[in-house]
């Protein structure tokens, strides 16, 4: 479903990505891990169009990403950010249906709504979260405000950065579970991008490791303790000492 072929990306002598290739095929679960500054995000960025490549090509479902009418190409995705994202001035229901009431997929209000509170209840929480504001919500209840919203116009593609950031251990554990759940339940492609090895465990089909702008190892998630690849084994048991330096 995305292929990224040899993609480059430099910010100024800050050179991001530097040869990407990496294929991740439909209807699976890839997560991409890598230390901070390592170009999980500028990946995902250059996909949607948010980052240019200087050199390379990134393709979905077979099709070059920088042709064809943008506004159909995007609404084959959804997204939950690593923040939340919310709007603070719009109710739950209204942030949840955000691309419904708008644009390219635009419903009636009334039609909007009830697919909201559908995907709310799809995701935990009971209709009358729907007209409350982000500000009234905890921190995982807003996370999950932002997973009813990524699958609100059931995407084909669904991108999760850093799903369970800032949460405690059970309601991270939640979130796994309940991503797991819709990506399977809607055959969706996604793609994870985390440092949170519970999160990697729970979420993926496949995995790949980014350092230094380039793929050191994929595979399947089931053979990532004994893949014998130094850079994900460090990472993957925190080890200090390995070929990825730590800043002190």
């Amino acid at each position: 479903m995305i292929r990224f072929e040899d993609v480059h990306k430099a910010f100024g002598s800050n050179r991001v990505l530097r040869g990407l290739t990496l294929h991740v095929p439909k209807g699976t679960s890839m997560v991409i891990i890598g230390g901070s500054g390592t170009g999980k995000s500028v990946a995902i960025k250059s996909v949607l169009g948010l980052v240019t490549p200087d050199t390379g090509r990134i393709l979905v479902d077979g099709k070059d990403t920088t042709s064809g009418d943008r506004d159909a190409f995007l609404a084959r995705f959804g997204m939950l950010f690593q923040g939340g994202a919310l709007f603070d001035s719009l109710p739950v229901w209204q942030n949840v249906g955000f691309r419904l009431l708008r644009g390219a997929l635009k419903r009636p209000q009334a039609e909007a709504r009830e697919i909201a509170i559908e995907k709310l209840r799809r995701v935990g929480l009971k209709p009358e979260v729907a007209d409350l504001f982000p500000a009234e919500l905890s921190g995982g209840m807003q996370k999950r405000v932002g997973l009813a919203r990524a699958i609100a116009a059931d995407p084909e593609i669904i991108f999760f950065d850093e799903p369970t950031t800032g949460l405690d251990p059970i309601m991270a554990g939640v979130i796994n579970e309940l991503i797991r759940e819709i990506v399977v339940e809607m055959g969706a492609t996604a793609m994870t991008i985390t440092h949170d090895m519970t999160s990697v465990r729970a979420i993926a089909d496949n995995v790949a490791m980014l350092h230094d702008g380039v793929i050191k190892w994929t595979g399947p998630v089931a053979q990532m303790d004994h893949s014998g690849d130094p850079y994900l084994d460090q990472f993957i048991h925190g080890r200090a000492e390995g070929p990825i330096e730590a800043v002190r």
